[in-house]
């Protein structure tokens, strides 16, 4: 399923295979957003995309979309938040096609259902049935709690420091950060560049003999 307002994702020219999964996975937090999935959820799914990709040649013959589409199906499933494949093909139809008219329970729609069920099933085949990921989420959480409290209240609620290091979480998604590190360490990252981007400093910081990242993760 390729979209009408990109060049196709394999053959575009230009296109190279970062942008190609950075598109995708931006696809893939869209029609989750549209399909009422939760943050997890959809984490979960750009987690399986990624793994797929990097255990596989990418993209090599693989459509990418109908992958991303089949990770947000299994997705649903390994975070019990179940979704019809009739609805993801609606909502994924309309992400790429926004000038078409909704599709048609036709053949085509029955061949589309079939190939996002043969894709989830290959998907598990390749990740070894591994689809089951810790995520940074909790460790971020723990983190801007643990921050809010050390911190001077008044400093902590002028910048929104907490805003951005969730923003920058999300993003992270778009490329292979979740894969490559540990969940601990993307959450520790992003922590510290929302901190540096603000000029938030935290207190004692520079007395300390070992840096508050450190503190942070050895409390996990």
């Amino acid at each position: 399923m390729e979209p009408d307002r990109a060049a196709s994702a394999q053959t575009g020219p230009g296109a190279t295979e970062t942008k190609i999964h950075f598109k995708v996975t931006r696809f893939i937090m869209e029609a989750g957003v549209k399909l009422g999935l939760r943050s997890i959820p959809v984490a979960t799914a750009c987690t399986i995309y990624h793994s797929f990709f990097m255990a596989t040649v990418a993209p090599g013959p693989y459509d990418p979309y109908l992958v991303a589409m089949a990770a947000l199906y299994l997705a649903g499933k390994v975070e019990e938040q179940h979704l019809r494949t009739r609805d993801i093909i609606n909502v994924s139809h309309r992400y790429l096609h926004p000038q078409s008219d909704p599709l048609e329970l036709d053949s085509h729609f029955w061949e589309l259902r079939d190939s996002i069920v043969q894709c989830e099933m290959l998907m598990l085949r390749v990740l070894g049935f591994r689809v089951s990921f810790r995520h940074p989420h909790k460790y971020l959480l723990h983190y801007l709690l643990s921050l809010r409290r050390w911190m001077n209240r008044h400093s902590w609620e002028r910048t929104p420091v907490s805003a951005a290091a969730w923003a920058l979480l999300r993003d992270s998604y778009h490329g292979g950060l979740c894969v490559r590190y540990l969940p601990q360490h993307v959450a520790v990252a992003v922590l510290y560049l929302a901190l540096h981007c603000y000029g938030v400093e935290v207190p004692a910081h520079a007395q300390a003999q070992r840096p508050w990242w450190q503190v942070r993760e050895a409390g996990t």
